[in-house]
């Protein structure tokens, strides 16, 4: 199983960037994003599951959409109004099941920054 990252970038505040993180060599559970500022934790930004249902981080909602193609095995991640506390180094993670366990996978990071 591999998760490849893409769509990070410089952008000013209030712009926009998507992410994208394409699941290869299964399908997935769920997959989520998460965030890692300088000497901070990782911390979920948003998830959606195989079959759509959706949740955000506080500070995320209204500005970030997540959402899916299935027959890409890919999950996306618009994100709007980017503010420069969002920078962050972006991870996508992804619950793999393998019968009845559900396994863990992380793509390499994407960096974004937000400047004022």
């Amino acid at each position: 199983v591999q998760l490849q990252a893409f769509g990070g970038g410089l952008v000013q505040a209030g712009g926009s960037l998507r992410l994208s993180c394409t699941v290869s060599g299964s399908i997935f559970t769920s997959v989520g994003w998460y965030r890692q500022a300088p000497g901070g934790h990782r911390d979920l930004v948003a998830s959606i599951t195989r079959g759509g249902s959706t949740n955000y981080a506080d500070s995320v909602k209204g500005r970030f959409t997540i959402s899916r193609d299935v027959a890409k095995n890919t999950v996306y991640v618009q994100m709007n109004d980017l503010k420069p506390e969002d920078t962050a180094i972006y991870y996508c993670n992804a619950r793999i099941p393998d019968g009845l366990v559900q396994y863990n996978y992380w793509g390499q990071g994407t960096l974004v920054t937000v400047s004022s």
